[in-house]
């Protein structure tokens, strides 16, 4: 019975290591796999082992590294290929975007950066920009149709039948009746010398010459004292001498004003009545003289009062005043509007436009390049463009700008019609030209590729460089003209208040600078800058690297484990026997607990 016990137990034994050997060595090659991944990676953080392929990696980074030039973002100082910080703002220098070895005025942007960046162009257009001028002004009366209705005699008002300011009268219209003892003795001694005439036809030459000439000196007298033709002629007709003398209104129009009243004795020259022609008043604007220069006679108007409401009356401009106002600093344009139907009134207000061309050194219209007002960038008295001169390749322009009317600016200089602006997306295109060390807005002058045709130096900058190149001598003078521009600041020299250049000596040969800022940067490096003047003179393009984004990518550290290519392992398929247990009715032992390794 003991010995079927024992061989029991050692069949229970055999049999749990069987499983527990099964069971443990695919894990025990599974956790040796890990413990191998995990110490090849290990050395390769702590550099224990390097690979072929990352020694290829570090001398690309090192090249790259040395190739670096690093810019200020405020752009104070030149490019350097030394790290630190700006000696003039303190600020950290940044690498350089793609940086070339001299300055350009292009800059090249692939396809997919185009599409990020949402840049885009028109064609810019030659048109005749008007431009609107706006004022307001006062509706008077029309000076040249306004006439006074006085008296010619001593005299007594007998009769008003203009009795109020306002009323309308038409020329002839008798107005007033005046009587005048004078007017009375006047018109019996014209009558007298009629009748005399008549009785003496007869007689002979020297007496009849003597009648015309009374005759004509005494109805001379009664015009003068204010009869017309036709009155004269009734008191011809009718051989009588009227005591009341009929004043008529001198023109149609309006009363505007009434000087006397009924029985007032009045002298010789007194006003009584004052009438205007109200079928045509004058506006009598107030403009800026930049504004007044501008327009010029004949010039239509549009004009509107608050009693028209949205109605407007059109005009002309008819006088220009020659000075300027010393109280209010503007002057006075009238325009010369018809109001037949009266619905100006004299003293209202009126707002007025007009739309004037872009004139001409001498005064004619003119048609200008123009460009939306979005396309340039502007600083101080300085406005560049850019203009794609062929696909993704982007040219920067110095411009000269005109008005701005409706969002398009005219251009002066700078740019031709037909040319590709860019018109959205401009100070994307400027910002990466900063960081890549380029001209930009800060630094237009920077340019070498700039036609220098299409913009010439102005008569203040060519003055400036005169004084600044008189106390050179004429090797010198020479030497700065064939230059151009200084190696180090790549400024033109004797411009931007930077006064008379300065020679250095560089190799033997004589090397102009703007200042004595610059003297130990070109003596640290001459090679750089003399290679600078090269590219100057000979004007060649550097094309730019491709641009990826419009910012610059910069290399930040990885933080992340490193990525380690692993050799892929095989393997090995194990089959497991096929066993046939038999059923066996083992008893229920108490088997002692074994501590495994771990």
């Amino acid at each position: 019975m003991s010995e079927n016990n024992n061989r029991s137990q050692q069949s229970a034994w055999s049999l749990a290591l069987g499983f527990t050997r099964i069971l443990l060595t695919p894990i025990l090659i599974l956790a040796a796999f890990a413990g191998g991944i995990a110490m090849l990676g290990m050395a390769q953080q702590n550099s224990w082992i390097q690979s072929a392929l990352s020694d290829q990696q570090d001398d690309q980074v090192l090249a790259t590294a040395t190739a670096t030039t690093y810019i200020c973002p405020m752009m104070c100082v030149p490019p350097t290929t030394q790290p630190g910080r700006c000696p003039v703002c303190g600020m950290e220098l940044v690498p350089a975007a793609g940086a070339s070895a001299g300055p350009s005025s292009t800059i090249q942007i692939d396809p997919r950066s185009r599409r990020v960046a949402g840049i885009q162009t028109v064609t810019a257009t030659t048109q005749t920009l008007r431009r609107e001028i706006a004022g307001v002004g006062e509706i008077v009366f029309d000076e040249s149709n306004m006439k006074n209705l006085s008296a010619y005699i001593d005299g007594r008002i007998e009769e008003l039948y203009a009795d109020y300011t306002g009323i309308e009268v038409e020329q002839g219209q008798t107005l007033a009746l005046l009587y005048s003892p004078d007017l009375y003795s006047a018109q019996v001694e014209y009558v007298k010398t009629l009748e005399y005439a008549d009785i003496n036809q007869a007689a002979n030459n020297r007496v009849a010459e003597a009648n015309e000439n009374l005759l004509a000196s005494s109805r001379r007298r009664l015009i003068e004292m204010g009869l017309t033709d036709a009155q004269v002629k009734e008191i011809e007709r009718t051989k009588s001498a009227q005591r009341r003398f009929e004043l008529k209104a001198p023109i149609s129009g309006t009363v505007i004003q009434k000087f006397a009243v009924k029985g007032q004795y009045v002298t010789a020259g007194t006003p009584i009545y004052q009438l205007a022609d109200l079928r045509k008043v004058w506006l009598v604007l107030e403009l800026f003289p930049e504004d007044a220069g501008s327009i010029r006679l004949g010039q239509p108007v549009i004009a509107s009062t608050q009693s028209l409401n949205s109605e407007s009356v059109a005009g002309k401009v008819d006088f220009i005043s020659p000075s300027v106002d010393p109280k209010t600093r503007t002057v006075g344009v009238r325009v010369v509007i018809e109001n037949e139907e009266g619905k100006l009134r004299p003293g209202e207000f009126a707002r007025a436009k007009l739309q004037v061309d872009l004139l001409t050194d001498d005064g004619m219209g003119q048609a200008t390049v123009v460009v939306p007002r979005d396309s340039l960038l502007s600083v101080g008295n300085t406005s560049v463009a850019y203009v794609e001169i062929q696909p993704g390749e982007f040219q920067l322009r110095q411009v000269k700008t005109g008005p701005t009317v409706d969002r398009m600016t005219a251009i002066l200089q700078g740019i031709n019609a037909g040319d590709q602006v860019v018109a959205r997306s401009t100070f994307l295109l400027d910002a990466q030209m900063q960081l890549q060390g380029n001209p930009s807005l800060i630094d237009p002058n920077k340019a070498v590729t700039i036609a220098a045709e299409d913009l010439p130096l102005t008569e203040a900058e060519l003055e400036e460089m005169r004084v600044a190149f008189a106390p050179l001598s004429d090797s010198e003078r020479a030497v700065a003209q064939e230059q151009v521009i200084c190696p180090v600041t790549e400024v033109r020299l004797g411009s931007t208040g930077m006064g008379t250049p300065i020679q250095v000596d560089v190799n033997g040969k004589g090397v102009m600078i703007c200042c004595e800022g610059c003297r130990s940067g070109l003596l640290k490096e001459p090679d750089k800058y003399l290679k600078i003047l090269l590219d100057y003179k000979s004007n060649d393009k550097e094309i730019q690297p491709k641009v990826e984004d419009d910012l610059p990518q910069l290399d930040l550290p990885q933080t992340d484990l490193p990525q380690t290519d692993l050799p892929q392992t095989d393997l090995p398929q194990m089959a497991l026997p096929q066993m046939a247990l038999p059923q066996l009715d083992l008893p229920q032992l108490d088997l002692p607990q074994m501590d495994l390794p771990k």
